[in-house]
């Protein structure tokens, strides 16, 4: 463990988190998890760290299976865990599968590179265990994360398939920020006997939230007016509708905001530019759809923007929570109409949060 703290420290992290501590014994004795904190918790190392510590590095064959709801949650986890892999000098090797990309040079990368530890998409991952090319035989420990993504009725199925290629011992790990009665139902059909682990809260204390009252045409301009006079470091503007997301950006750009668009409807290649963009600061405002909604770890976005407001408590707690990540603070701000407020005592009911006005 001391050599993986050491490798943290070049991250700047100093000492493991809550919940990190709280799941490395568990994880360590093979035993079933369901791990629930908040967003920017660091649920992430909190099953890399005892996953990298039990991983036979003298072996050739993949051991641990993570499954991703995005693309970009992928790459997030895969950098994480090389960079981890570099600061431990740990000699394992990893590679992500997902859709939209040349399936027969993954196919080759499994053949050249033998993984220990594969991230994936579920549907990517399903078809080459179908297509026998990545072996289920081996694999020691399921990681779902964004469990109550991947385990919605869209995707539910796939994970089922894939449950059933492994071997009946495999240790299954579920993470997500909120778990709900029907979540937990879900869960049931693939975990027996799991241990939950929580840090109580499920709201990152750290997150204020706050919201302007405007109409529905002035909501634009309430946004750039704040962004001029607050000038928040790195900023995710969240829009429900894909067609808007471009709308938006062309019109910050034409305000000389350095703002750049991404949404599911992109292909792989734009996506990633997108982000890598955001990440280096060559553009400090992303303007998304819900895709940046789960898992994505930016540690400096500063402020949180609601154009649109998300239909549930769920899916705004997963907006907010890109910001204050780690011990960081931030802002969460919805720009509502006042037909639109009814949802912000939504929010505050079902999470025990207080939105104040912004005037």
């Amino acid at each position: 463990m001391e050599k993986f703290i050491n490798a943290l420290k070049l991250q700047n992290i100093n000492s493991l988190l809550p919940i990190q501590e709280l799941s490395y014994r568990s994880i360590l004795a093979n035993k079933n998890i369901i791990i629930q904190s908040p967003t920017g918790s660091g649920k992430t190392l909190a099953y890399l760290l005892p996953i990298f510590k039990k991983t036979d590095t003298s072996s050739k064959q993949v051991q641990t299976l993570i499954l991703a709801p995005t693309h970009e949650l992928a790459v997030q986890i895969i950098d994480q865990i090389r960079l981890l892999n570099k600061n431990s000098d740990n000699n394992l090797n990893c590679t992500t599968l997902i859709g939209g990309v040349n399936i027969n040079k993954q196919i080759e990368t499994l053949k050249k590179n033998k993984p220990h530890i594969v991230v994936a998409t579920t549907g990517r991952a399903l078809e080459l265990i179908l297509k026998k090319k990545l072996s289920a035989h081996t694999i020691k420990t399921l990681i779902i994360d964004e469990a109550d993504t991947l385990l919605t009725k869209n995707q539910r199925e796939d994970i089922l398939k894939i449950k059933q290629s492994l071997q009946r011992d495999v240790q299954i790990v579920c993470c997500s920020a909120t778990i709900g009665s029907q979540l937990k139902d879900d869960i049931k059909l693939i975990l027996t006997e799991p241990v939950f682990i929580s840090t109580e809260e499920t709201v990152n204390k750290n997150i204020e939230h706050k919201f302007i009252l405007t109409e529905q045409r002035k909501k634009f301009d309430e946004l750039r007016a704040f962004l001029n006079k607050e000038v928040p470091k790195k900023s995710l503007i969240f829009i429900n509708n894909n067609h808007e997301v471009e709308t938006i950006v062309s019109k910050l750009q034409h305000h000389n905001f350095k703002a750049i668009g991404l949404t599911s409807a992109q292909d792989k290649q734009k996506r990633s530019n997108a982000m890598m963009q955001f990440r280096s600061g060559k553009s400090n405002i992303l303007v998304s759809s819900d895709i940046s909604a789960r898992g994505l770890d930016v540690p400096d976005i500063s402020h949180i923007f609601n154009l649109d407001l998300p239909k549930n408590s769920n899916d705004y707690i997963h907006r907010a929570g890109r910001t204050a990540r780690g011990i960081n603070s931030g802002v969460s701000i919805g720009i509502v109409t006042q037909g639109e407020e009814k949802l912000l005592k939504e929010y505050e009911k079902n999470l025990k949060i207080i939105f104040s006005q912004i005037c």
